[in-house]
């Protein structure tokens, strides 16, 4: 994707990058960078959005009481994940079309990710191919999937994947069907964007952004051709496609079709987890799609503890949901987390300054988690589950014992 001069070009926002300290800034600079349309699509959530306020506003509940006097001087962050390790327990979870916010977006963020030694999980709605994305990126990669009702083509889609090297399917669950994302709506979003009435003034406000896309057209490049001639719009195809007649019968399918690893996302029930690891998961994701499915799931990070206590360590327990700082990642992994992904935190990124905006979001959180352990007491991320001598009992949730022995035994107090 580079062209010549890019990195004479790329220096002078490394400089500017270097004065944003937090995610939340970027987030600030997105707004400013992209179309009101653009930045709702990728900030909003479904209905209300009381799940994607409760994300974030769940790690406010828990608590750290950090030991002292222990030898910190060399810390590590690293942990280990199907036998790779992870340079930090972080990785760039399945965006849908995040070449709204950077040309080629999904190649570029891959890139930045192979740099940072995190996997990059590439949605089936991305605006680069399969193929695109492994020739940009040299590190680990992953294909979210769908169990459409076209099984052609899911499985066409598996077939691709592993003849690309990606290490992983990691199959979404929790979207029967689309859920109602109000912001779109009201904007006129649509696939591939229009300029309309409603949204006209948003877009030619932002003309840098223009400028950028110019020559850059989005679009499902992973379904470009699935379908198979028809002149229905793309959007409404891969609309068509999911499936609420999905089954443990097709889970049963795909995992005799691929034979990578298998992490299923979208699961926020212990009894479930159990019965994936059952037929076969290699790991789960505990995540409500970010808020953007069902509006009032429980908040992902609540809903770890007991799924990580189910589970009893038989197989990893990735998190996914309201990461903004990386002491939210300490906390999730304090609660039995292997690692977290972030969405949003890397498409804010993205839309402020390209790659060099990913890879400052990943060492913005990779410092947060660091300074986060000097304080905590803690020298290694690996050493924050055999932390049980900070439990305080009888201090919990309405989530219950097993809720509140799992926050606490590990150094964490609940509110």
């Amino acid at each position: 994707m580079s062209q010549p001069g890019a990195t004479a070009r790329r220096a002078p926002a490394h400089a500017r990058l270097d004065t944003l300290y937090s995610v939340a800034e970027f987030r600030r600079r997105a707004k400013r960078a992209l179309p009101p349309m653009v930045f709702d699509f990728i900030d909003g959530g479904a209905e209300d959005e009381r799940t994607l306020r409760g994300n974030e506003r769940a790690f406010d509940d828990l608590w750290f009481r950090p030991q002292p006097l222990n030898d910190v001087s060399t810390r590590c962050q690293s942990v280990e994940l199907f036998g790779r390790a992870l340079s930090t327990p972080v990785l760039l979870a399945p965006a849908g079309l995040a070449g709204l916010a950077w040309p080629h977006g999904e190649a570029v963020a891959a890139r930045a990710a192979s740099q940072a030694g995190v996997p990059f999980v590439v949605s089936t709605a991305s605006s680069c191919s399969i193929e695109e994305v492994r020739t940009a990126a040299a590190g680990p990669l992953w294909l979210q999937l769908y169990l459409w009702r076209d099984r052609a083509v899911t499985g066409s889609l598996v077939r691709r994947a592993e003849d690309a090297g990606y290490e992983a399917i990691c199959l979404t669950v929790d979207v029967p069907m689309s859920g109602s994302r109000e912001r779109d709506l009201r904007n006129g979003m649509t696939i591939p964007p229009r300029i309309r009435f409603r949204n006209a003034a948003g877009v030619l406000s932002r003309p840098r952004w223009m400028a950028r896309m110019a020559g850059a057209p989005v679009t499902f490049a992973n379904v470009s051709d699935g379908g198979r001639g028809r002149t229905m719009a793309l959007g409404a195809y891969v609309n068509s496609q999911l499936n609420p007649s999905a089954s443990w019968d097709d889970l049963r399918w795909l995992r005799s079709a691929w034979p990578g690893k298998l992490v299923v996302k979208g699961v926020l029930d212990p009894h479930a987890a159990c019965r994936l690891a059952d037929e076969g998961a290699d790991a789960v994701i505990v995540s409500n799609h970010g808020g953007r499915q069902l509006d009032g799931a429980v908040p992902a990070v609540r809903a770890l503890p007991e799924i990580v206590d189910a589970l009893g360590g038989r197989i990893p327990v990735l998190m996914d949901g309201g990461v903004r700082r990386g002491s939210d990642v300490v906390k999730a992994l304090a609660i039995g987390a292997t690692a977290c992904l972030v969405g949003r935190p890397y498409l804010w990124g993205l839309a402020v300054a390209g790659e060099a905006g990913v890879s400052r979001v990943v060492g913005v959180l990779r410092d947060e988690i660091d300074r986060t352990l000097a304080l905590l007491g803690t020298p290694s991320v690996r050493e924050l589950v055999a932390q049980a001598d900070r439990v305080l009992p009888g201090i919990g949730s309405a989530g219950g014992r097993a809720q509140g022995a799992s926050w606490e035994g590990r150094g964490l107090h609940a509110r």
